[in-house]
């Protein structure tokens, strides 16, 4: 069976050649053709000279080296297009996805899926970026509109042909698993072995996980525009209660509702509730712009085996 391997590259030159090693060794009887694609999201090390001397002693390797730092899924993206075979698999370059464990994703695919997730069955991190990941699935969740979106991770396999829902998509926001729902419905996960890191720190912060949220929420949902709805029609009926209770007061007692204190907070919750309307329709409209200057997802510096 015919395996393509996408994995984005970012200061990673330590793990790389064993990644490689491992990968033949795993999959390279298993799978024939197969073919490793890294791609170099301009990393800061030496990882493209790395990458150059794996693709000089080992053909089934390829290289792309971006022009500038895209981003992971944008990464993803650029070799996800290049690969040429049935079936991709994605994953991390720090070899905490092991490359034993592809030929049960795999495996599952063929029981009819069209993406299947490898979920770590024991991951750890600080409290802030647990938070952070819970709440990204979350917004995840509500973009793909699938109940797997719980299960989502970088490791992943899923056909080829889904491409082709995507194939137009032309924008710097860029979520894999989103652009994955354009083509299908059919996901699966089931609970893959992680491994601890050998080399460096992850690159993921918990800024990161919240800025990506924000563009899947923004980019991707129509959910900030929902909530700033409800909220400008929760205080509505807020309103309408007030002045009920204003005119009621006065008719019953004779008297209006005292207070500058009351006053002041009524029209601060009403200002903030619309300036909060106004700043998500102006977060749509950024993106809006951005789109229509065409800016890329990614730019290919350079590759290797094309």
């Amino acid at each position: 069976m015919a395996l393509s391997i996408v994995v984005p590259v970012y200061n990673s030159e330590a793990s790389l050649e064993l990644l490689a090693e491992r990968i033949q060794a795993v999959l390279g009887e298993s799978f024939a053709p197969l073919e490793l694609i890294l791609v170099n999201d301009c990393s800061r090390d030496g990882s493209w000279a790395v990458i150059e001397k794996l693709r000089a002693g080992r053909p089934w390797v390829r290289g792309i080296n971006l022009a500038r730092n895209f981003g992971q899924h944008n990464a993803l993206l650029c070799g996800i297009r290049a690969a040429r075979y049935p079936l991709i698999v994605t994953m991390d370059d720090d070899l905490q996805n092991p490359p034993e464990e592809v030929p049960r994703l795999v495996k599952k695919i063929e029981e009819g899926f069209d993406v299947v997730y490898g979920t770590p069955r024991k991951e750890s991190h600080g409290l802030l970026r647990d938070l952070a990941s819970v709440v990204t699935k979350s917004v995840l969740q509500h973009a793909m509109g699938a109940e797997t979106a719980r299960n989502v991770s970088a490791f992943r396999c899923f056909r080829a042909i889904l491409r082709d829902a995507f194939e137009d998509y032309r924008s710097p926001y860029v979520s894999i698993d989103v652009l994955l729902t354009w083509g299908t419905r059919s996901f699966a996960a089931i609970e893959v072995r992680n491994e601890p890191r050998r080399f460096g720190v992850s690159n993921y912060t918990v800024r990161k996980l919240i800025v990506h949220a924000l563009n899947m929420m923004t980019g991707f949902s129509t959910l900030p525009l929902q909530v700033a709805s409800l909220a400008g029609f929760g205080f509505m009926l807020f309103g309408l209660a007030v002045l009920a209770l204003v005119v009621g007061r006065y008719l019953i007692q004779g008297t209006s509702m005292p207070g500058f204190p009351f006053l002041a907070s009524i029209i601060a919750i009403f200002s903030g509730t619309q300036l909060f309307a106004l700043g998500v329709i102006g977060e749509y409209l950024a993106r809006m712009h951005v789109r229509s200057m065409g800016r890329p997802s990614y730019v290919v510096k350079q590759a290797l085996g094309d």
